[in-house]
């Protein structure tokens, strides 16, 4: 792996995490902590990933053209809701002036063998979030029966249009982990199209982001890994790059979310 050295893959990590705060109690006040969190002496995170409710309050405060994205969720986290309902609440968090749609697929009804339920709500997402907002679907890969599903939900993410695969939303018992990264980084390789990947819950420490940098770079190619391409989904892992940038003790890998 090109980013061999902890302090490289911190550096590195910084650039590709979408910080986030999707706590059910999440608050005014800790969106205003998180932007502060936010602007570390080492540089910005790519993005913050927040509830749709506080988009416009996040637009507000970073301004038009901020460096720092504004991701927000949608049919989160159950998948569950009706189609039009998840059109309009990407349409307002559109207007309200996110950058970033992360969509969770309604993932049960995978389960229970109904394909066309995915197509569809990614197709209908894709249509409302025109460039340049970026959709990132969410396969919820934890709740998904066997790896064929995994990789039955990535295909049809990308067929559809998604910007980005994303393993979970961090709000199940199992979230990201390396088998499920490497079907969906396969996915994406054999689909030969310009799709980024997601990992997201339970990456929690710069030695856990390592491996997944490196199974990135494995399977896709030294040097494809960059913002565009490869994001971090996580609420503790800034913790830890600035505690490796600093020169402190890192956590171990798998170390808790």
């Amino acid at each position: 792996m090109k980013h061999h050295t902890l302090q490289e893959a911190a550096s590195v990590s910084l650039s590709l995490l979408d910080l986030t705060n999707l706590n059910e109690d999440c608050t005014e006040k800790d969106i205003e902590a998180l932007l502060e969190r936010a602007h570390t002496p080492y540089g910005t995170p790519a993005a913050i990933c927040i509830w749709p409710r506080f988009v416009s309050l996040a637009r507000q405060m970073l301004g038009p053209d901020h460096l720092i994205k504004i991701a927000t969720v949608v049919n989160f986290p159950s998948g569950e809701m009706p189609v039009a309902d998840v059109e309009a609440e990407t349409e307002q968090a559109i207007r309200d002036g996110t950058d970033e749609i992360d969509l969770v697929i309604p993932y049960a009804k995978l389960n229970a063998g109904d394909e066309t339920a995915v197509t569809d709500m990614v197709r209908a997402v894709r249509s409302v979030c025109r460039e340049p907002v970026k959709l990132k679907v969410i396969l919820e890969t934890g709740e998904l029966s066997d790896a064929g599903l995994i990789r039955k939900a990535a295909e049809i993410a990308i067929a559809e249009g998604a910007d980005f695969i994303k393993t979970s939303t961090g709000k199940v018992k199992v979230n990201a982990t390396l088998e499920s990264a490497d079907i969906m980084l396969g996915a994406i390789r054999q689909s030969g199209r310009k799709v980024g990947f997601k990992p997201a819950g339970g990456i929690s420490s710069v030695r856990d982001a390592q491996l997944y940098l490196s199974l990135a770079e494995t399977v896709m190619g030294e040097g494809w890994v960059m913002p565009t391409t490869f994001r971090f989904g996580a609420s503790g892992l800034l913790n830890d790059i600035q505690d490796v940038l600093a020169g402190r003790p890192s956590k171990a890998a798998g170390s808790g979310y």
